[in-house]
């Protein structure tokens, strides 16, 4: 098993910045794509960011030049730089990964979600 722990939101002004988090642990043989999802009410989860094991990075239109999606392999972390933001960037926001365990079987995992409010 694995879990994934998502730190960092809050509440922030339209044009602040926040900085998430999300630390994996558990049966890791290697972490393969690591990715940021959000859901606001009444909307689809989408994908934000997402990031693969050598560093290449995807971004949703919507937040493009403004977020920044990086990683720390030894620490299997994953974080989401979010600068410029918002109101409409308000939403929980999950981190995802897909996971390739010790036994060498492989299984996405998400976390619990952090919420992120962009409100004056």
């Amino acid at each position: 098993q694995v879990q994934l722990v998502e730190s960092g939101g809050g509440l922030v002004q339209p044009g602040g910045s926040l900085r998430l988090s999300c630390a994996a642990s558990g049966s890791i043989f290697r972490i393969n794509v690591m990715g940021w999802y959000r859901q606001s009410p009444g909307k689809e989860r989408e994908l934000v960011a997402g990031i693969t094991s050598d560093g290449s990075t995807n971004y949703v239109d919507s937040v493009k030049g403004r977020f920044t999606i990086s990683r720390d392999n030894v620490k299997n972390t994953v974080f989401l730089q979010m600068n410029s933001l918002k109101p409409e960037d308000t939403a929980v926001y999950y981190c995802n990964a897909d996971v390739t365990h010790v036994s060498r079987s492989t299984s996405p995992y998400w976390g619990k979600g952090t919420l992120v409010t962009v409100s004056s």
